[in-house]
């Protein structure tokens, strides 16, 4: 590093650095300004990912006892039942862990189910009650996924979610990790739906990481060292992940919207992986000093796989 250099700032994770309204949803819940929440997401434009809302407040610990107050008193809530059944579904993912599946035990199983048959029942409710809300039927994907429905009730859901969603990024990445083979897909039909959402999409849109999820994750099921270098550095994969990345947020059209750290952070870390630091660099340099612990959690400690594949990228190493 040059001694006129100064040194780069270390990566911020906190969702509201990228998203202030994060800060003010939690300040809301902690305050009990259920009305103002409900102002706030009856405004929000049509388009927005709405799942963005719903995962910041179902991700507070203890939501779930106000919430269960709200949907005893109004059973036909969409918001309030929304929020409750996302939030069953993190409680249920936290019994189970993100262990592979070999690694998690029969009453964390047991203990998942539970909560995502809980979830179900809220969610089929507010979807029925407003087949057009996103974030229930994005939850729903997951739900999917936990019960091991299959396949083709994942894409089911899907397919209701895109009929008024069609460029739902929260609800593809969803499906996504269904048809990856660590939850019974196969690498075709991952690599298949990605590039759907790609070529389907606008230019500016966040479908096209898609493409880098679907690379990350197939890299991750290749065993360490060799294998997962020689996977990445295929002369297809960085053209692919190329055009993702020029289909998406490098596009002329692009404008930062919720999951955009993420998308940004696939590619940096994919373009570091591979070797072509001055791709990488153009995503670090788009994310300033911000993070979102995916995907750097596959790195290693995420603080630490960010910095050291950013100082990489930049010159600094």
């Amino acid at each position: 590093m040059s001694p006129e250099a100064p040194p780069l700032p270390p990566p911020d994770f906190e969702l509201a650095s990228a998203f202030p309204e994060a800060g003010w949803l939690r300040q809301a819940v902690a305050a009990g300004d259920w009305a103002g929440i409900r102002q706030y997401a009856d405004g929000l434009p049509r388009g927005v990912n709405r799942s963005f809302l719903v995962g910041v407040i179902a991700d507070i610990p203890g939501v779930e006892h106000p919430l269960r107050e709200m949907v005893a008193a109004a059973p036909h809530d969409v918001l309030a039942l929304t929020l409750l059944g996302t939030r069953e579904v993190m409680l249920g993912w936290e019994i189970r862990s993100s262990a592979r599946a070999k690694d998690v035990s029969r009453e964390q199983f047991a203990g998942l189910h539970a909560h995502l048959r809980q979830a179900e029942q809220l969610l089929i409710r507010a979807t029925a009650l407003d087949p057009a809300y996103d974030a229930a039927w994005a939850s729903r994907l997951t739900t999917a996924m936990g019960l091991q429905l299959g396949q083709n009730e994942a894409r089911r859901r899907y397919d209701r979610l895109a009929v008024h969603h069609p460029h739902h990024y929260s609800g593809q990445s969803r499906l996504l990790q269904q048809l990856c083979p660590k939850w019974s897909g196969n690498w075709e039909a991952a690599h298949g739906f990605a590039r759907e959402c790609l070529l389907n999409a606008p230019g500016g849109t966040l479908s096209g990481g898609l493409v880098a999820e679907a690379h990350l994750e197939h890299w991750l099921d290749r065993p360490a060292g060799q294998e997962r270098t020689a996977y990445l550095r295929q002369a297809h994969v960085h053209a692919e992940l190329v055009e993702a990345a020029e289909g998406s947020v490098l596009h002329p059209h692009y404008r930062p919207v919720y999951g955009w750290v993420t998308v940004q952070g696939n590619f940096a870390a994919l373009f570091s992986l591979i070797g072509d630091t001055a791709r990488a660099a153009a995503h670090f340099r788009a994310l300033g000093n911000l993070a979102s612990e995916s995907p750097w959690d596959y790195l290693g400690k995420p603080a630490d796989a960010y910095v050291k594949h950013r100082s990489a990228a930049f010159g600094r190493g």
